[in-house]
C-alpha cells in the first residue's frame, strides 16, 4: 500500500463529536472573546425563561429551568457577540475600506463589535462617525427620490419577531413587498413546498415527538455543526434504541458518534454513543431517486402483503396517490441506483424499517433544500411520510431544521415578498394604509436587479447578504453603482465594505445585551424550528452607549423617510409590548401575545396537520409525482462531479470563528476540496495535489484555483468546499424554479490538477478568503 501523502494542516480526527474536544473549544472560545467572571454569568442565561434565546440554532429548549442549554457552538456564538473586543472610529479612521477588504471573514468578525454610527467618506475611502438623526434624515431623503420598487429590505433571521414586524410594516407603508430575507437561500423550498403538500410552511413535529418516535430518518443534514443542540435529542433516541437512518453524502462525525458533554458518565470514561445505525451516502442531486426509491419499495411491498400502506389515511386524508403510484411503478430501479448512487438492497432495507415503525419523524437540511429541486424533494418527503399516515399523531411527522434562530418567525410576522391577500388586508385595516399587492424580490432576484442597475438603494437588518449569495464576481462590483446601502449589524462583515454612493453603518443591540427604553428594560420574542414563540432579554451591559436596538433603527428610518407615517413609531419604540399588540392584532396564533410570553417557555403557534387539517385548495393533503429525477443532463457526463459547499465546524453561515474544521480533520486552513478516492484515480490525482475547478453551466466561466484536493468519505461522484469561499463556483441564476433558493449543494463541476500542483500553500489567518 502506498502511503499518503502527508498535508499540512490535515489530519485524521479519531475522537467522537461532542465530548471533551467541545468542552476545549468552548474554553478557548471564552478566554478568546471575553472575560472570565463576565462569560459564565453570561452563558448560564442562555435560553432561560428569564435569558436571552441563544443567537445560534434554531432549535429548541427541552426544559425551562436553570440547566446548561447551551452547546460548543452556542457558545462561541454568545461569546463572539459578548466579546471584549471593540472596532472604533478611530480603528476605521486608519484603516481604508479598500484595505479591509483584504481582510479575510474571520479578520473582519474578530475585530470586535461596532461601537458608533458611521457613513461612509469615499474623498477618504472610510468610515467616519455620523449622528444617528442625521443618518436617518438623509436615509429619509434618498427614499422619498426613489421608487419603492428600486429599494430592496433584506432581514436575517436573527432579528427579532418585534424588529422584523415593524421592519414589513415601514417597508409595505412605504409601497413595496421587496423583501429577500435569508430564508430565499435556505428553506424557500420548505415554506413553498409543504403549503402545497400539507397546508403549512413549517414542520409538525414538537421535542416530544422524539420521545415517542420509533424511526427517525435524518437526510442532508449535519447537526454536530449547523444545529447542535439537536445532538442531545439525537443522543436520547438512540440511547433508548431508536433506529436513526441516516441520508447524507458526506460521512459526518456527529452522526457517526458523539459524546454529550452533560453526561458524566460518557465524559468520565471517554465513551460515546452511535447516531447513525444506518448510514448512506447519497450522491449529491439524488434525493429525490433515494426517496422515490424508498416509495417504490414500499409499494412492492404493499403488493405482495397488503399492509403496509395506512390506507385509511390515504383515504380520508389525501389527494393523488393513484398518480403517484403510477409514476413510482414505471421508475426503473437502474435510474434511482445510477442518480441516487445507492443500491436498491440498501433503499428497500430502509423501506423495511420504515415499514416496521407505527411512528416515523423525518428531519431535514439544506442538503435536501439548496438543490434545483429542492421543492420536489421537500414534497417527496411529505410523499413518503403520508404513505403510512405519518402525520397527525404522536412521534411522527416532518421536522425541516431552520438555522437561524429566529429565521421562521421572521416569516411569521410578515417578512415574505409573496404576502396573503388576508395578511395585506388585516395591516390596511390596522393601519389604515393600503399596502402594495404586487409580489416583491427574493434575494437572488433583488441582486439580480441591483446587477441590473434597476435597484437603486439596498437595506440590510443583519446578516451578510452579498457573501451569502452566488456569484461574488458579479455581485460584489455592482454594489458600487447603488444610490444608498444600509447595514444593521453588530459586528463587521464583508457585506459592509461594499459601499455604495452613500453607504450608512449602524451598530446595534446584541441578543445578549441590555434592552433598555423609555418605558424599561424590554424583551423581545423570537420562533424556534418548531414552532414555539418565546421571549428573550439580555442583561449584559451595551457594548457602546451609541447602540440602539434593531427596532428603534427602523423606527428611526421609518419615521424619517415617511413623515406622515399613520404608525405610531415613536410609541412603539418606547414600549415593546404595543408591538405585540399589533402583531396579535393581525396575524393569526397570536392571541393574547403579552400574557402568554410571561409563562416558561411560551406558547406554540397552531399547526393544522398535527390535528390533520389541511390549509389546502382541496382541504386534504396532496401527494406529489416528481417525474424526473435528474437536475440536469449534465451530471451523465462521465468527468462531471456535483460541488456541496459546506460549512465548517467552526462557522455559523457566513461567520467563521477560526480556521479549523476539527471534526473533518482540517486544521488552520480553508482552501481544500473534499474528494472520494475513486474519483481522485480515475483524474490522475492524488491526496494533497493541487487543482482547480470550473462550473459547468450555461453562461460565463466560473473557476476556483488553487483548492487542495484531500481524500475523504464523500460519495463517489460528489466534492465539497467551504462556503462562502465556494460561492464563486455557482452560477447567481443556478436556482430551483419553483421557489428561488440557489443550488449551493449540486453545482456541475470539473475538477482538472493545476500546472503547478503543491500541497504547500494553505489559508491561514491571513488569508483572504471571500475576497
Amino acid at each position: 500500500m502506498v502511503k499518503q501523502r502527508k498535508v499540512p494542516g490535515v489530519k485524521n480526527y479519531k475522537a467522537p463529536a461532542g465530548g471533551w474536544g467541545a468542552l476545549k473549544a468552548t474554553a478557548i472560545a471564552v478566554r478568546q472573546q471575553m472575560d472570565t467572571v463576565k462569560a459564565p454569568i453570561t452563558l448560564l442565561r442562555t435560553n432561560q425563561p428569564d435569558g436571552f434565546d441563544c443567537p445560534g440554532c434554531a432549535w429548541p429548549d427541552k426544559e425551562h429551568k436553570s440547566t446548561f442549554q447551551f452547546c460548543e457552538n452556542g457558545a462561541k456564538a454568545v461569546t463572539w457577540e459578548a466579546t471584549n473586543k471593540r472596532v472604533t472610529p478611530e480603528y476605521f479612521a486608519s484603516h481604508t475600506v479598500s484595505t479591509l477588504l483584504t481582510y479575510s471573514d474571520f479578520e473582519l468578525e474578530d475585530l470586535g463589535r461596532l461601537t458608533h454610527p458611521l457613513a461612509y467618506d469615499p474623498s477618504t475611502d472610510t468610515y467616519q462617525p455620523v449622528a444617528w438623526e442625521t443618518a436617518f434624515e438623509r436615509i429619509g431623503e434618498i427614499l422619498r427620490q426613489l421608487s419603492p420598487q428600486q429599494v430592496e429590505f433584506y432581514t436575517s433571521g436573527r432579528a427579532s419577531n418585534e424588529a422584523a414586524y415593524l421592519y414589513q410594516l415601514f417597508a409595505r407603508e412605504y409601497g413595496t413587498n421587496n423583501f429577500p430575507d435569508c430564508s430565499n437561500m435556505c428553506h424557500e423550498p420548505t415554506s413553498v413546498g409543504l403549503p402545497r403538500s400539507i397546508g403549512i410552511g413549517k414542520g409538525t413535529v414538537s421535542l416530544a415527538d422524539f420521545d415517542d418516535c420509533e424511526l427517525i430518518i435524518a437526510i442532508g443534514h449535519n447537526p454536530g455543526t449547523n444545529h447542535p443542540r439537536m445532538m442531545g435529542t439525537l443522543h436520547e433516541a438512540s440511547r433508548r434504541g431508536v433506529p436513526i437512518i441516516v441520508f447524507n453524502p458526506l460521512r459526518e462525525r456527529a452522526l457517526e458518534r458523539f459524546a454529550d458533554p452533560q453526561n458524566m458518565v460518557e465524559m468520565a470514561t471517554y465513551r460515546s454513543t452511535r447516531i447513525a445505525s444506518s448510514y448512506f451516502q447519497v450522491r449529491a442531486g439524488g434525493d429525490a431517486a433515494a426517496l422515490k426509491g424508498i416509495m417504490k419499495a414500499l409499494l412492492e411491498m404493499e403488493a405482495d402483503s397488503g399492509d403496509v400502506l395506512d390506507k385509511d389515511f390515504i383515504q380520508q386524508h389525501t389527494n393523488g396517490f393513484d398518480a403517484l403510484a403510477e409514476d413510482l411503478k414505471t421508475t426503473a430501479w437502474t435510474e434511482i441506483e445510477t442518480i441516487s448512487g445507492l443500491a436498491r438492497d440498501d433503499l428497500e432495507m430502509v423501506a423495511a424499517t420504515y415499514a416496521k415503525s407505527n411512528a416515523t419523524i423525518v428531519s431535514y437540511g439544506m442538503g435536501v433544500t439548496q438543490h434545483n429541486t429542492g421543492t420536489a424533494n421537500v414534497r417527496l418527503i411529505c410523499d413518503l411520510l403520508m404513505l403510512r399516515g405519518n402525520f397527525g399523531k404522536p412521534g411522527a411527522g416532518i421536522c425541516p431544521l431552520r438555522g437561524h434562530s429566529n429565521v421562521q418567525g421572521n416569516r411569521t410576522v410578515g417578512i415574505t415578498e409573496k404576502p396573503s391577500a388576508e395578511f395585506l388586508q388585516r395591516l390596511e385595516h390596522t393601519f389604515g394604509f393600503k399596502p402594495p399587492t404586487a409580489q416583491g424580490h427574493d434575494a437572488v432576484q433583488a441582486m439580480q436587479a441591483i446587477v441590473a442597475q434597476s435597484s437603486k438603494a439596498l437595506i440590510c437588518l443583519g446578516g451578510n447578504l452579498i457573501v451569502a449569495l452566488p456569484d461574488p464576481a458579479q455581485c460584489f462590483p455592482a454594489m458600487g453603482n447603488m444610490e444608498l446601502c444600509v447595514y444593521i449589524g453588530t459586528k463587521l462583515n464583508r457585506t459592509h465594505l461594499l459601499v455604495g454612493k452613500e453607504t450608512f453603518l449602524f451598530p446595534c443591540l446584541g441578543r445578549t445585551e441590555l434592552d433598555e427604553q423609555e418605558s424599561g428594560p424590554q424583551s423581545v420574542t423570537v420562533e424556534d424550528s418548531m414552532s414555539m414563540v418565546h421571549a428573550s432579554a439580555g442583561k449584559l451591559k451595551p457594548a457602546s452607549e451609541q447602540l440602539r436596538s434593531e427596532i428603534a433603527i427602523v423606527a428611526g428610518m421609518a419615521q424619517a423617510t415617511l413623515p406622515d407615517s399613520k404608525v405610531p413609531w415613536q410609541s412603539l419604540t418606547a414600549d415593546y409590548n404595543q408591538i405585540r399588540d399589533l402583531i396579535e392584532q393581525t396575524v393569526p396564533g397570536f392571541e393574547n401575545f403579552n400574557e402568554r410570553i410571561r409563562q416558561p417557555g411560551g406558547f406554540r403557534l397552531p399547526l393544522p396537520p398535527t390535528e390533520r387539517i389541511w390549509n389546502t385548495a382541496s382541504g386534504k393533503a396532496e401527494f406529489y409525482v416528481f417525474a424526473g429525477l435528474l437536475e440536469d443532463k449534465q451530471v451523465k457526463t462521465s468527468d462531471v462531479l456535483r460541488l456541496i459547499t459546506i460549512r465548517s465546524h467552526d462557522q455559523y453561515n457566513t461567520t467563521i470563528y477560526s480556521l479549523d474544521d476539527r471534526y473533518r480533520g482540517v486544521f488552520g486552513r480553508r482552501d481544500v476540496l473534499f474528494m472520494h478516492p475513486d474519483d481522485l484515480a480515475s483524474r490522475g490525482l492524488s491526496h494533497g495535489d493541487t487543482v482547480d475547478l470550473e462550473t459547468i453551466t450555461q453562461g460565463e466561466p466560473m473557476v476556483y484555483q488553487g483548492l487542495t484536493a484531500i481524500e475523504y468519505q464523500i460519495a463517489v461522484g460528489s466534492v465539497a468546499a467551504y462556503y462562502p469561499e465556494a460561492n464563486r463556483l455557482v452560477p447567481l441564476d443556478y436556482i430551483d424554479e419553483e421557489c428561488g433558493t440557489p443550488s449551493y449543494k449540486s453545482v456541475p463541476v470539473r475538477v482538472r490538477k493545476a500546472e503547478s500542483s503543491s500541497s504547500s500553500t494553505c489559508q491561514r489567518s491571513g488569508g483572504k478568503a471571500g475576497t
